[in-house]
């Protein structure tokens, strides 16, 4: 575990204090419908790294399918902020670029995860 960092959105509604299962190491994207569209890179937190510090009734909880993921953004600027995982249902992925300090050209390029080829999508 790393020492807890701030995650917020964009307009600032929405404060996180999120404690990083291996801080950036875990980084990456996503390419399954839903995330292909949102294009950011995530870490990985454990299910009790994450307190949201301000702004709870501002977050929005968006969810499809088999409803395992549950994605929350702020409600007044849109920022998704983290996402309880599928591929993990055990921790959260955290928006990279939510969390204070992180610059993109230091973390890129990010991996990219077959959220495709789910598991759970087969029978």
């Amino acid at each position: 575990m790393t020492d807890p960092v701030k995650a917020t959105c964009h307009c600032g509604a929405v404060e996180l204090r999120v404690t990083l299962s291996d801080g950036f190491n875990t980084a990456r994207r996503c390419d399954c419908s839903f995330c292909r569209r949102r294009s950011v890179p995530v870490v990985s937190a454990p299910l009790d790294g994450i307190t949201v510090v301000k702004g709870a009734d501002k977050l929005t909880l968006y969810e499809w399918g088999t409803k395992t993921a549950k994605h929350h953004f702020c409600s007044v600027c849109g920022i998704y902020m983290y996402h309880r995982r599928r591929s993990n249902p055990n921790e959260f992925g955290v928006n990279l670029y939510a969390i204070e300090g992180a610059e993109p050209k230091d973390i890129e390029p990010v991996i990219w995860h077959d959220g495709v080829n789910h598991p759970s999508d087969r029978r």
